[in-house]
């Protein structure tokens, strides 16, 4: 390390050099020259590092300065040193300290560079030396030990993503309990379905919200079944999956060593060069958050159809008023959180293709793009258990249902006339159908006026349970 130097401003820098050249760092900053050369590269973003990711490097290189430390190839006091600065990272500390843009060329390793180096630098105070005397505490040689970019940010990826799913989780697992309260509370309310925006047959709101809540629990259970693909790890693969430079008891204890001081479950990819070259799993992971975008959204348009009005739309359902609707219609209100859910389901639904199109252009024995794929992953997650929360609060708890505007269309539909085709035949409830529209005369009266139908046979018919499950057909004398 060269002397330290100050500039014209009094401020206090330390040289650091590396394969391109010499650099001045601030002395009271934990990144090195690698670091700062990448924050210089990329300004792409202008966002930070995601803290998940952060914490989820200095869970690993924890677990490597142990391993390392029991194999015989860090000694104590170093791994010791190394092991409190990831502590203290994963406590918050330092965070600033992580410069580089999210999306960054060089298949994330400046970002392992810039956790190498705060992990290094921080080690070094620890043992009393100064930041930069990498004589001490080396990024490469001691924190990045046994190592590769190349499995250390896949690692770091797939843990993040399995935190950040676990809320994500709890946010559905609310919705999905919010939706089946919903269900109960409106089982009794009648009202028209619609297929393809047409009246068809009726259906019990309850009924509906019963169906979104399946919906979200399928959502739910597929994204189990990707997160598991989050578990296997390439890390003792290095650079390509072959191990080169990391000792065969390293590549036995790492994966084991990372279970236990992170409490998460992983496994070691059996095939380290596969894991190694191919996200799949991340496609995997992205693929189930945009079915269930797909899903969110779809209800969040049935709720904006079914509160339209309030009084030259449907008007069946209230969603919670949030807030104004307009700077020059007084008193209108609109359905901000379903809109607020649509697009966040349009940019999931984007960044999809994205993290697909990255994972597909990887080459041999690397993909480069893992940089956009987790920034993209991240904030899909992310978004999706914040839009989710606000769904569950904001609307969904609230919703009222309007019962006699409900009644009052399925009465006046001429959908109601499907119930009486098994009893007059198609071709006459066709008929009663296209009269009504064309007189404005109710169905009902049009039925009993035109068919042997009584009005207590009718009754039973054009009861709200019966139209709206499965039963046993009337025995009549006016049956087809």
């Amino acid at each position: 390390m060269e002397t330290m130097k100050k500039t014209e401003h009094e401020t206090d820098y330390r040289v650091e050099k590396d394969s391109i050249g010499s650099k001045d760092i601030p002395e009271s900053v934990y990144y090195g020259v690698q670091s700062l050369r990448a924050a210089e590269n990329f300004h792409i973003t202008g966002l930070n590092m995601h803290p998940e990711i952060i914490n989820s490097l200095a869970f690993i290189k924890k677990a490597a300065a142990i391993t390392n430390c029991e194999i015989g190839l860090l000694d104590k006091k170093k791994a010791c040193a190394i092991v409190q600065a990831c502590d203290e990272i994963i406590s918050g500390k330092f965070h600033s300290d992580f410069i580089v843009d999210p999306i960054q060329g060089g298949a994330g390793t400046s970002l392992n560079m810039n956790a190498n180096e705060v992990i290094a630098n921080r080690a070094i105070e620890i043992l009393g030396g100064q930041k930069g005397d990498y004589q001490i505490v080396h990024p490469n040689d001691h924190v990045n030990c046994s190592q590769s970019t190349n499995d250390v940010i896949p690692t770091a990826g797939k843990m993040t993503s399995l935190r950040l799913l676990q809320n994500l989780k709890k946010e559905l697992l609310r919705l999905h309990k919010t939706l089946c309260k919903k269900a109960e509370e409106f089982d009794h309310v009648i009202k028209m379905g619609r297929t393809q925006m047409q009246d068809a047959v009726p259906i019990r709101l309850g009924q509906e919200f019963r169906a979104y809540s399946v919906a979200i629990m399928r959502d739910i259970r597929r994204m189990d079944i990707a997160m598991e693909e989050m578990r296997t790890l390439n890390m003792g693969g290095t650079a390509v999956g072959t191990g080169i430079n990391a000792d065969e008891a390293y590549v036995k204890r790492i994966v084991p060593n990372l279970c236990k001081i992170s409490d998460m479950e992983f496994v070691q990819a059996f095939d380290l060069i596969d894991a190694t070259q191919n996200l799949d799993p991340f496609v995997s992971v992205s693929g189930s958050l945009k079915a269930c975008a797909v899903t969110l959204s779809k209800i969040a348009n049935d709720l904006r159809l079914m509160s339209s009005g309030p009084k030259a739309g449907f008007h069946e359902i209230n969603l919670p008023a949030k807030q104004n609707g307009s700077s020059i219609m007084p008193g209108k209100v609109n359905p901000v959180i379903p809109e607020v859910v649509n697009q966040v389901a349009f940019n999931i639904i984007g960044n999809d293709v994205t993290i697909t199109m990255a994972a597909e252009a990887g080459q041999l024995e690397l993909n480069a793009f893992e940089p956009i794929v987790f920034y993209c992953l991240f904030q899909s997650i992310d978004t999706l258990a914040y839009a989710v929360q606000t769904f569950v609060d904001n609307c969904v708890s609230g919703i009222t249902a309007n019962e006699t505007r409900c009644r009052y269309l399925v009465e006046n539909s001429v959908g109601i006339i499907t119930a009486v085709c098994p009893y007059i035949g198609y071709q006459k409830a066709a008929d009663i159908a296209k009269k009504a529209l064309q007189t404005g005369e109710s169905v009902r009266s049009l039925i009993l006026k035109e068919t042997q139908l009584s009005e207590k046979e009718l009754e039973q018919i054009l009861d709200p349970v019966h139209m709206t499950e499965p039963g046993h057909l009337l025995s009549t004398s006016a049956r087809m």
